[in-house]
C-alpha cells in the first residue's frame, strides 16, 4: 500500500476513473484509494466501518449466518451506516441520504485505513479477516445471479455458469452428488463449472460432482470458493500492508489515529460527569459481587486481599471505579484506606501515590477528565504479568484457571461451557455478555457489550428497575459535579488524547 507512489496517478484520475472503480457494489479490494481524503474523513470513515465489523462479530454469535434474522439486522445496520447495499450504482439515493456511489466509496476507503490498523499483530489480522469474511458473504449472498456473475467476470474468476441444456443431461449426476439439490432447484438455479484445484474443500467433503477437471458447484456453494479467495488475497494483502506500516506511521498525522483504532471504542461516553456520587464506598463490596464485570470483581478481590495493586491494576480499575461514580474525595480515602491496610503508611501514600489519584480525576498535570478503559483497550493493551491482576480474564486468564474462578462464582457447569466455547472462539466480549446473562438470569440481555462500565450500567438497571442508586450527596460532592470547563477527548482519539493516555501512564510506575 505505498500511497506516495500513486500520488501521480491520482491527478490524472477523472470522474469516469473513479466511477470504473466502483461499478460493482462488492469488491475484493485488489486497489488502494487514489484519491485525497480529509483527516476527518479519514477517522470518520474508520470508526464508522469498526461499528459495523463489531456488529457482525456479535449478531455472528448471537445467530446462524444464514438465518432470516442475521439477515434483516444486518442488512438494517449496513443501511443506517451508509454502507452499500444496493447492486445498481444508478439508483436514486433516498432523500436527504448519500449517493450509491458515496457509500461504494466509504466502502472502499473505509477498508483499506482498517488494514493499516489490524495488519500490526496476528489477532487483529486474525479478527480482522474473519469480520471481513462475514460481511462478504452475507453481500455476496445478497445479489442477484447476473450480478454475481458480473463480480465473477470483474474479478477473473473463471467460472463459468453451466447452460440449462447441460444442467438437464447432468441433473441425475448432480442430485446425487450434492447434498439438498433437487430436481426443481436444479433448474431454477445456477450451477457453477470451476476447474477442481479451486475447490478441494467441497471435493474433499463430497459435496460437487467431478467432471473432466471440473467440478460442477451449486448456487449455494460457490460463496465458499469466492471466499477462500477473498481470504487469500486479504492475508497476503495484509502482510504486504504491514511491512510497508513503518512509512505509514512515520506521518505524524496518522500514527496516533491508527494507533487507537486496533483497540477503539465506539460506543457510549462512561466518563465521571454523568455519574459523579452516585455511590458510597460501603456500597463496593456489593457491587463488585452482583454488577461488577469479571475483569473488576477480579481486580476488587486482588485489591482487598492484598491491600495492593500494581500500576496496570490502579489504572484499570480506578478509571472504572470513577467512571461509575467515586468523587475525587471517595476515591483517595478508598485507595488510601486500603493501601495503609498492606505495606504503605499514610504519609507514602501520600507522597506516592495521591497525586496519580488527582491527576486521573483531571486536577494535576494537564488536567485532562480521562475516560474509563473500554473492553478493546483493556484486551489487546498492556497485557498483565506475574503479579499483575488487570486485564481481561477471558483473554488473559488460563481457560482452567478461568473455570475455576467462574466455578467459584457459581456459575453453572453448562454456562461454563458455554463461556468457554467462546474464549476458545477468540470472542473474549461475548463470553462476558454471556457470563452477564448467566449471572443475572436473563436469556438476552439486549445490548452488545463494549465496556465494563456499560456491564455496570446495564446491570443497575436491570437489579434496580432502572432507577439510580441512591445515596446522600455531600456539599463537597455537589460541588464537584458541575461539569463546566472540563476538557474530555474525543473517543475516536487523536494525537493529543494519545499522548495523554501516556502521559497518565507514567504517574502509575511506583509499585
Amino acid at each position: 500500500m505505498q500511497f506516495p507512489v500513486r500520488r501521480k496517478k491520482l491527478i490524472g484520475s477523472s470522474q469516469n476513473d473513479l466511477y470504473d472503480l466502483y461499478d460493482h457494489c462488492l469488491q475484493f479490494y485488489g486497489q488502494p484509494p487514489l484519491e485525497n481524503i480529509s483527516l476527518t474523513e479519514f477517522e470518520t470513515f474508520a470508526v464508522e466501518r469498526l461499528k459495523l465489523l463489531k456488529f457482525v462479530e456479535n449478531l455472528g454469535v448471537s445467530f446462524g449466518k444464514n438465518s432470516e434474522q442475521y439477515g434483516k439486522k444486518l442488512e438494517a445496520e449496513i443501511s443506517s451506516l451508509n454502507f452499500p447495499h444496493k447492486a445498481e450504482l444508478s439508483e436514486p439515493k433516498v432523500p436527504g441520504g448519500i449517493s450509491e456511489y458515496d457509500k461504494r466509496r466509504k466502502d472502499h476507503i473505509s477498508h483499506f485505513i482498517l488494514r493499516l490498523a489490524y495488519c500490526q499483530t496476528e489477532d487483529l489480522r486474525r479478527w480482522f479477516i474473519q469480520q471481513e469474511m462475514d460481511l462478504f458473504r452475507y453481500r455476496f449472498n445478497y445479489l442477484l445471479s447476473k450480478h454475481k456473475a458480473d463480480f465473477l467476470h470483474k474479478n477473473n474468476l473463471k467460472y463459468e455458469t453451466v447452460s440449462a441444456e447441460e444442467k438437464k443431461n447432468l441433473q441425475d449426476k448432480l442430485i446425487a452428488s450434492s447434498y439438498g439439490l433437487s430436481g426443481a432447484k436444479v433448474q431454477e438455479y445456477d450451477v457453477y463449472k470451476v476447474p477442481f484445484q479451486d475447490a478441494l474443500d467441497l471435493v474433499r467433503t463430497r459435496k460437487v460432482y467431478l467432471l473432466a477437471g471440473n467440478a460442477y458447484i451449486p448456487h449455494y456453494e460457490i460463496v465458499t470458493i469466492v471466499l477462500n479467495d477473498f481470504r487469500t488475497r486479504l492475508s497476503k494483502a495484509l502482510a504486504m500492508t504491514a511491512r510497508s506500516l513503518p512509512v505509514v506511521q512515520s506521518d505524524e498525522r496518522l500514527q496516533p489515529l491508527l494507533s487507537h483504532l486496533s483497540h477503539a471504542y465506539v460506543g457510549q461516553d462512561y466518563s465521571i460527569q454523568k455519574n459523579i456520587g452516585k455511590i458510597s464506598l460501603e456500597q463496593i463490596d456489593a457491587l463488585s459481587v452482583k454488577s461488577f464485570p469479571l475483569c473488576m470483581r477480579h481486580l476488587h478481590k486482588a485489591l482487598r486481599e492484598n491491600h495492593h495493586l500494581r500500576h496496570g491494576g490502579r489504572m484499570q480499575y480506578g478509571l472504572f471505579l470513577k467512571g461509575i461514580g467515586l468523587s475525587l474525595e471517595q476515591a483517595l480515602q478508598f485507595w488510601r484506606s486500603e493501601f495503609v491496610k498492606g505495606k504503605v503508611d499514610a504519609d507514602k501514600f501520600d507522597k506516592a501515590y495521591a497525586y496519580s489519584v488527582r491527576h486521573m480525576f483531571g486536577k494535576e498535570g494537564k488536567r485532562t477528565d480521562y475516560t474509563p478503559y473500554s473492553c478493546m483497550k483493556v484486551i489487546l493493551s498492556n497485557p498483565p504479568s506475574q503479579g499483575d491482576y488487570h486485564g481481561c480474564p477471558f483473554r488473559h486468564s488460563d481457560p482452567e484457571l478461568l473455570k475455576q474462578k467462574l466455578q467459584n462464582y457459581k456459575v453453572s457447569p453448562s454456562g461454563i461451557n458455554q463461556i468457554l466455547e467462546l474464549v476458545k472462539g477468540m470472542h473474549y466480549q461475548l463470553a462476558c455478555q454471556k457470563y452477564f446473562e448467566l449471572t443475572h438470569n436473563v436469556e438476552d440481555a439486549g445490548f452488545s457489550l463494549n465496556h465494563p462500565n456499560q456491564y455496570f450500567t446495564e446491570s443497575h438497571k436491570l437489579l434496580s428497575g432502572g432507577r439510580d442508586i441512591k445515596k446522600e450527596v455531600d456539599v463537597s460532592q455537589k460541588s464537584q459535579e458541575n461539569p463546566a470547563n472540563v476538557p474530555r477527548p474525543s473517543q475516536a482519539n487523536s494525537k493529543q488524547a494519545h499522548e495523554e493516555m501516556g502521559d497518565l501512564d507514567s504517574f502509575f510506575q511506583d509499585e
